[in-house]
């Protein structure tokens, strides 16, 4: 069944890209070749073409002698996807190859001279070949157009079939005379084959032959251009494109390793396969990987070890001397029939490494992926942003360094740039990752050849960098060589201290060893910016530049969960040794009826996921000693909940309201008891206890075990309605803690992912429809199914997959299955899909479907009630999409330019204001934890409707007159999860029918100064004649000034923004 899913989807796709080549296209190909030959045939023979054309890039090639006289081309043809018909969308294009007989780049320049005087070109720009510079080509767009194909465009591809002759190109030759400088002339086999390609570009017959008539095969080229396209790590100048892909495909057909009774998706799988030989159905045979397809054709993976050569044909063959050298010259090597040309001489080792570690994640993702990793494979884009953990951006602008050799050697010199910062980055990091791709796609910015070739360094370069582990990464001190007198020795610390300069130092260590090393000292919490430190220093002193040209990706976004200039996640240590004190003495009481079997903390800050874990309180010791005036001392403390069992009893009653007095009873008499034995400072309220421990306050809540007992069995509807619904919520969010603890200790990055998520989340005011634990499943889901990419290993890498998530899911036609222990069997597996399906067939009176929009399943919660039953709702999880979408787009448009205008790393915190009908501003010295918030709100449009000086009654901060007294009197003064938007909120909510009726509250729950009202969906949609709210009963500036009365003290102002949009 998973099989026939996928074959439709992969029919619609192909629908989709698929070109339908319909006479009306036809024809404007054909309408558009003719202009350019018609353009091309108003050129005078003989024209006499001088190095003015293009004056700047022929003295940046270093090329002389270049005038000559113009002869018109007599070979123009189409080719390229079209001549097979295996074009995919969006990108629509036909190559014209035109034979040159001259200096090719000024042999385009006449020809773009004449093609913008025709009135069927709309316009004609330049590009390159495969980010080459040093060969132009001509971007033609028509002047008609397509409404089936927009942007449709041809290029213009020079060939030279019979201007220069092979045997000077041999790959042992130099061909380019100003490398000499007085050494020994060094071959070029890179230039000479750049050459040979554009001799062999007009035969493409020994590919071609193999697609016309094979639909199959044209589908599955179709399907990997796909493919490739969505991956920035194979699809870029040192790796993959389309024409590799068919000259692969093309390959394997000459072989007859595929045949054409495969279908399209068992030839990709198979293509994988044999590019990623390590991962295929295989069986060893001397030592040589064989795969063995379905027609029982085999293909070894000593292939690409030996080269690709296609079947001899006619009188050519190629020589063992041809083998050898092509060898020596490229590391891949795809040879073209006649022996002389290598296909894949821009594929460089590493970029195969990464086409076969891409290969092998998609062999993965058809493998273990819901409808054989449609998805995963063809939909999801994997760009350096997403894929790599730190991504670096150099700014090389005016470095003259990377051309001071001149701009075309061997390789071109950006080529070599990025050679040299791999090096010495490979060398720097070592171990501690696993993918380094260094790529400069500097041609694909508008360019022409009046600008010559200086200008291609506008663009950054880019660098992705993929963590081996953290452990290795967090590493803060490299060990060098041992400082011996050894000549040996000695030469490695030479070159030990010449590479790392000033960081290299000697190091006396635990064994007693003496060795040279690199020490990255680091607090804990910052340990995730050492491999930035460790790259901007290596780049700033081999490369000469200075850090404001380096920007790692990987603190900008710290700021959002920093206490002035650290993390307090960095107490987490004392929160856990208070946590260990209160457990041991719970233990210890003896004067209770029933003892204390267990003690469990459920609070997200004890599981790393709190994005503000408390810090520890002056004033919640068991005694104070001394206050240190010269910090703040807050006048609020977050209560951390913890969940007590007692021992087992059959003496309980089994009445939900004397369960709860009862347990109250136990609390109480447990505060007693603490207060006694340990001086421990306890308060009790109606519903619960609260205990100040070494700094912090526990809540303490007791598990009901008959609940658990009911809870925990195959029982009837009946009887699970009895569960106490306090006991159900208590055992779930146990569930929920262990569990989510249990994975942060296997991915410690999780952490603060989570912690980052549930800042963006609760900054655009999303608290009250997204509650934190259906985040820390959200993120979890990143983790436990991470295809198609490796487990996330830096903060922002995970927060941007986050966003994904979130705003790509299929939520209305699939559950989000969170399954953290491999713990759902098949069966369980049904049943969420049944009740999900169950959920969504149920239609409310409103026509939309029952349950929850967000439908989150876990292992305790297989019906999504727990924490997305009730919200988000339709409306609530739209916007929430919409925002991710946003963010997503922002971030990585951020990874890969500097911050401009309004776009900055700070707006993926900050929510616009104008998407809400009324805004609520809070005095923000009112607010509990001033400190956290990060923008302070104003609003400069809409109605005024009320204003409010603030309240003397609350201040955040004890001020030093209320810090003189006796201790307990102190204690007195602070309040225990006190928060003052709750309870405005609370209070906003239950205040009047018409308030709830019409406004929607949208809030941040970690401080935020700003209240967003909206419409609600009920009010918006009722019937009404005019586009304004008119009736006089209904007055939305009262009701707001309303709000401002309710708040008073606390409220700044209020804004009435936009009347309600009306439907019928």
């Amino acid at each position: 069944m998973a099989m026939d899913s996928t074959e439709l989807k992969v029919s619609e796709l192909l629908k989709e890209v698929n070109l339908d080549y319909t006479p009306q296209f036809s024809k404007l190909v054909d309408d558009t070749v003719s202009a350019i030959k018609t353009s091309i045939d108003k050129i005078p023979n003989e024209f006499k073409v001088t190095a003015d054309l293009a004056s700047r890039f022929i003295k940046d090639i270093g090329a002389d002698k270049v005038e000559f006289k113009f002869k018109k081309p007599e070979f123009i043809k189409t080719g390229g996807s079209y001549s097979i018909q295996s074009i995919a969308r969006p990108e629509v294009n036909v190559d014209l190859i035109i034979r040159y007989y001259a200096k090719r780049c000024l042999y385009l320049c006449l020809m773009k001279k004449y093609l913008e005087r025709s009135s069927s070109i709309d316009r004609v720009e330049w590009s390159t070949t495969q980010n080459e510079a040093r060969k132009p080509l001509l971007i033609v767009y028509p002047a008609a157009k397509l409404v089936e194909v927009p942007g449709f465009f041809v290029r213009i591809i020079p060939s030279a079939k019979a201007i220069f002759s092979i045997a000077k190109l041999n790959l042992k030759r130099n061909n380019i005379h100003n490398l000499s400088n007085g050494i020994d002339l060094l071959a070029t086999p890179k230039y000479n084959t750049s050459i040979l390609e554009d001799m062999f570009i007009e035969d493409a017959e020994f590919m071609n032959k193999y697609f016309v008539g094979w639909k199959e095969l044209r589908e599955a080229l179709i399907l990997l251009k796909v493919w490739a396209r969505q991956r920035s790590s194979v699809y870029v100048h040192d790796c993959l494109n389309g024409f590799l892909i068919s000259v692969i495909l093309a390959y394997l057909a000459s072989k007859q390793h595929i045949n054409n009774s495969m279908k399209a998706t068992e030839i990709i799988r198979f293509t994988l396969n044999f590019i990623d030989w390590e991962w295929g159905s295989n069986m060893y045979c001397h030592d040589v990987l064989v795969f063995i397809n379905a027609s029982g054709f085999a293909a070894t993976s000593d292939s690409w070890n030996r080269g690709l050569y296609f079947p001899k044909e006619g009188q050519s063959s190629i020589t063992k001397e041809q083998k050898i050298q092509l060898k020596e010259s490229f590391p891949i090597v795809i040879c073209h029939p006649n022996g002389e040309f290598n296909l894949a001489f821009r594929m460089s080792r590493i970029g195969f490494t990464r086409l076969q570690e891409e290969a092998a994640m998609t062999l993965r993702c058809l493998e273990k992926c819901r409808d054989g990793g449609f998805e995963e494979v063809f939909m999801t884009k994997i760009d350096y942003a997403v894929k790599y953990d730190y991504c670096m951006r150099i700014n090389l602008e005016g470095k003259k360094e990377v051309f001071a050799l001149g701009f075309c050697l061997d390789d071109e010199c950006w080529r070599s740039y990025e050679d040299k910062i791999h090096g010495i980055l490979s060398k720097g990091l070592n171990d501690r990752v696993k993918v380094i791709q260094v790529t400069w796609r500097n041609t694909q910015c508008q360019w022409s050849v009046d600008d010559g070739l200086s200008v291609f360094d506008k663009v950054p370069l880019l660098i992705g960098v993929s963590v081996s582990t953290l452990e290795k990464a967090y590493r803060m001190v490299d060990i060098g060589p041992n400082a011996e007198i050894l000549t040996h020795d000695l030469k490695q610390a030479l070159e030990f201290r010449k590479f790392w300069g000033e960081k290299a130092e000697l190091r006396r260590f635990k064994d007693g060893r003496i060795a040279e090393s690199t020490v990255w000292e680091s607090e804990q919490w910052a340990r995730h910016l050492v491999l930035k430190r460790i790259a901007e220093h290596l780049l700033s002193r081999h490369l000469s530049l200075p850090k404001e040209n380096i920007v790692v990706v990987v603190d900008q976004l710290d700021f959002s969960l920093l206490h002035g200039s650290g993390d307090p996640i960095s107490h987490s240590v004392s929160l856990l040794g208070a946590f260990d004190v209160l457990s041991k003495r719970l233990r210890l009481i003896e004067d209770l009826p029933l003892k204390v079997s267990s003690v469990q903390p459920l609070d997200s800050a004890f599981r790393f996921t709190s994005v503000f874990p408390p810090e520890p309180h002056l004033l919640a010791n068991e005694k104070i000693e001394s206050l240190r005036l010269s910090k703040l001392v807050p006048s609020c403390i977050q209560a951390l909940e913890v969940m007590i069992q007692l021992e087992g009893s059959g003496n309980w009653p089994m009445d939900e309201i004397a369960i709860e007095k009862t347990k109250s009873s136990f609390l109480i008499q447990i505060g007693v008891s603490l207060q006694k034995t340990w001086g421990m400072t306890c308060t009790a309220t109606e519903d619960n206890v609260d205990v100040l421990v070494s700094g912090y306050a526990f809540r303490l809540k007791i598990l009901h075990e008959r609940g658990l007992n009911l809870l925990n069995k195959e029982i009837g509807v009946d009887q699970a309605k009895r569960v106490p619904s306090v006991d159900k919520k208590l055992f779930i969010r146990g569930q929920h803690a262990n569990m989510i603890n249990g994975l942060e200790s296997r991915y410690p990055i999780f952490g603060p992912v989570a912690r980052l998520a549930k800042r963006w989340a609760a900054s655009h005011l999303f608290s009250a429809c997204l509650v934190e634990e259906a985040v820390e499943l959200l993120v979890a889901y990143l983790f436990l199914n991470p295809l198609p990419f490796d487990v996330p290993c830096s903060r922002i890498t995970g927060f941007l997959r986050f966003l994904r998530l979130l705003s790509h899911y299929d939520w209305t036609f699939s559950p989000l299955v969170v399954d953290i222990n491999n713990e759902l069997s098949k069966s369980d597996e049904k049943e969420i899909n049944d009740n999900f399906l169950l959920r969504r067939k149920g239609q409310g009176e409103n026509g939309q479907s029952v349950g929850p929009a967000m439908f989150l399943a876990t292992v305790y919660d297989k019906e999504s009630e727990a924490w997305t039953g009730l919200s988000p709702s339709g409306m609530e999880l739209k916007r929430l999409v919409a925002y991710a979408r946003s963010s997503t787009n922002l971030l990585t448009k951020l990874a890969f330019q500097e911050e401009t205008g309004p776009y900055r790393w700070e707006c993926l915190f900050r929510t616009p204001l104008n998407n809400y009908d009324a805004v609520i501003i809070l005095h923000k010295d009112k607010l509990p934890y001033p400190q956290r918030l990060l923008f302070p709100s104003d609003v400069n449009h809409g109605t005024h409707v009320a204003e409010g000086q603030p309240s003397k009654c609350f201040q955040p901060f004890l001020l030093p007159k209320d810090l003189k007294g006796r201790p307990e009197e102190l204690k007195n003064k602070l309040l225990v999860d006190f928060d003052p938007s709750k309870c405005f909120i609370r209070d906003l909510k239950a205040s009047t029918h018409e308030f709830s009726s019409s406004f929607q509250v949208w809030h941040d729950y970690l401080g935020g100064d700003i209240i967003g009202l909206t419409w609600g969906e009920s009010f918006s949609s009722k019937k009404r004649k005019h586009e304004e709210v008119v009736d006089e009963e209904y007055n939305p500036l009262k009701v707001l000034k309303a709000v401002g009365e309710i708040g008073k003290g606390f409220v700044r102002s209020v804004y009435f923004l936009k009347p309600p949009r009306l439907m019928n």
